[in-house]
């Protein structure tokens, strides 16, 4: 099953801008020449994966590196973990377990280990809890009293630690079994002793606990190991058992999990590009039910007058009474009195009191409800897009999973080709879901544009228009125009024209995708008054270079015309009829 997260972006960004001439779109009926793949050949491969690595998932995670990221399993961490151990206990001479009790004092840090070790050996010592001799000599007697059960007992049933104040056996599993059960905190174990700060370490766990607490604590110092490290963090998605090493300043935060899911290793919600996460905060708060119960009082309902309280009208007259132990009877329209209203305001069925009002110019509370009411529309406007978005995303997952799992073979069969022929077909909807993606938080960014920026949010509009129509003439040939080759009875003559097309429009989209977060996520600082006139007529679109405001070109030009530059897909479509 491919979902589309197999996906995974270079964390280096491509060329600059919107600028390229490499690839020459013709206005006549041959839309690609002979260098058609050099489209897709940005660094980033923001859509798309390489052939080489869709057939080899090893050749996939090897790629990560280079990406400024590395996925890594439980045996991973494990092998990471044991191999910081040993370099610190190689270096500073200490044992295992030692070296275990500072790395996780350090947050797992070898550098600052080595640092403050050398530093002060000393202070480290006294701050971390390890001793170089027992506080407490034992070795003489033959016997002694538990300080926790005061039980008398021969010295064969004591245990310490390093300070060596000794606790009976049973005494010191109850008090590392409580410890272990309640957390994480375990690994901060101390010795017993009120006064003394000795640590407990892996050994003490080993040999006094049972197995199951000895699992959980294995697993506690495992998990310490990405939750207190700044370049790691566990993959988000549930059940999802990896962790993600990231090296920091190393380019955008969208990693790829091993198990598909992709999200933003900056924040932990899924990818979100080109929305920052500040960003994304927001309009998830806005989103949630909370966020909205204040906009929706507002607009369906008005205060009494006496007590403040929000009412609903649940009636159609204008005579409201609000509930007891208020009881208080005024008009839903004035909110005056309902006993001041007679023939002198138009009867009580028809107050006037609010034309009145305007002429004092005392209508603040009206102007909130509009401002409120506006704020609610402006609100459904977008979110109903980034919700459409996102089910289309969803959608087009399932059709991609049903595609690879009932009608790829036998699309093979019926147009007698190979699996490998096909490949463009998998592309192509894991292009539209990234663009699905994309398109979805485009409408987040929409929302939180500044409305006095007039240039930036017409301008914006038309970048995002032309990405919505180039994704559905995408995913029209992709949904719709395929069906009829996959329900065909046998070899159709015009199914390698429908590939070439088909591939066509993914690199053209894909390289489209690519600006406009590009645009976006530089704030669109390049937009002028200028490029915003060219933008905004139906007949004289932005130019390929709009987005930066530079050497347009009118849609009517029979010059040619880079995709790279932001061409609309629907171009490829209309040129391959």
């Amino acid at each position: 099953m491919v979902s589309e997260d197999n996906v995974i972006e270079d964390s280096v960004s491509v060329e600059d801008d919107f600028d390229g001439d490499d690839y020459d779109y013709d206005d006549g009926g041959d839309y690609y020449d002979d260098d058609y793949g050099d489209a897709g050949d940005d660094d980033d491969d923001y859509g798309l994966v390489e052939d080489d690595d869709f057939d080899d998932p090893g050749a996939m995670v090897s790629r990560r590196p280079k990406l400024g990221y590395t996925v890594l399993q439980e045996a991973d961490i494990k092998q990471r973990q044991e191999d910081d151990i040993s370099k610190v206990s190689t270096v500073l001479s200490l044992s295992q377990v030692e070296a275990t009790i500072l790395l996780r004092h350090y947050n797992w840090n070898v550098n600052e280990v080595h640092d403050e070790w050398f530093s002060d050996e000393e202070r480290v010592r006294k701050s971390v809890g390890l001793f170089e001799r027992p506080v407490v000599d034992v070795s003489y007697a033959n016997e002694f009293t538990c300080g926790i059960c005061f039980d008398l007992l021969p010295c064969d049933n004591f245990a310490s630690a390093s300070c060596g104040h000794p606790f009976c056996r049973e005494c010191w599993q109850g008090y590392i079994c409580t410890s272990i059960n309640d957390g994480p905190g375990c690994l901060l174990l101390r010795c017993p002793e009120p006064s003394c700060k000795a640590a407990v370490g892996p050994d003490m766990i080993d040999k006094l606990a049972p197995c199951e607490e000895k699992e959980k604590y294995s697993q506690f110092l495992l998990r310490s190991y990405i939750e207190d490290n700044r370049e790691a963090k566990w993959c988000p998605a549930p059940g999802c058992e990896n962790a993600v090493n990231f090296a920091v300043g190393g380019g955008d935060f969208d990693v790829t999990c091993l198990c598909s899911y992709r999200f933003c290793w900056n924040c932990t919600v899924e990818a979100h590009r080109p929305v920052d996460c500040e960003t994304v905060t927001k309009w998830m708060l806005k989103n949630s039910v909370d966020g909205e119960n204040v906009n929706w009082i507002l607009h369906n309902s008005k205060t009494c007058p006496k007590c403040k309280r929000p009412i609903e009208k649940n009636q159609g007259c204008m005579h409201m009474t609000c509930t007891p132990p208020c009881s208080y009877e005024f008009c839903w329209l004035c909110l005056r009195a309902w006993s001041s209203h007679g023939l002198a305001t138009g009867g009580f069925y028809s107050c006037n009191v609010y034309e009145a009002e305007m002429q004092k110019g005392n209508v603040d509370a009206e102007m909130r409800r509009e401002m409120a009411k506006n704020s609610f529309e402006k609100y459904t406007h977008y979110y109903e897009r980034w919700a459409s978005n996102q089910s289309s995303r969803e959608k087009a997952l399932e059709d991609l999973n049903r595609m690879e799992s009932e009608n790829m073979e036998k699309l093979c069969n019926v147009q007698c080709t190979t699996m490998s022929q096909l490949k463009c077909i998998t592309e192509a909807w894991l292009q539209i879901v990234e663009c699905r993606r994309v398109l979805k938080w485009t409408y987040a960014y929409g929302y939180y544009l500044p409305e006095h920026e007039k240039t930036k949010t017409q301008f914006f509009e038309y970048l995002q228009g032309e990405a919505e129509a180039g994704l559905e003439r995408l995913h029209r040939c992709a949904e719709k125009e395929l069906d009829k080759y996959v329900t065909a009875d046998g070899p159709s003559s015009d199914f390698d024209d429908f590939r070439t097309k088909l591939t066509g429009l993914t690199s053209v989209t894909k390289t489209y995708f690519e600006n406009l977060v590009r645009a976006l996520e530089n704030g669109l600082e390049d937009v002028n008054s200028t490029a915003c006139n060219k933008t905004a007529s139906p007949r004289s679109p932005a130019s390929p270079r709009s987005p930066t405001g530079r050497n347009g070109k009118g849609r009517g030009s029979r010059g040619k015309e880079s995709p790279r530059a932001g061409v609309s897909p629907k171009n490829v479509d209309d040129t391959s009829k």
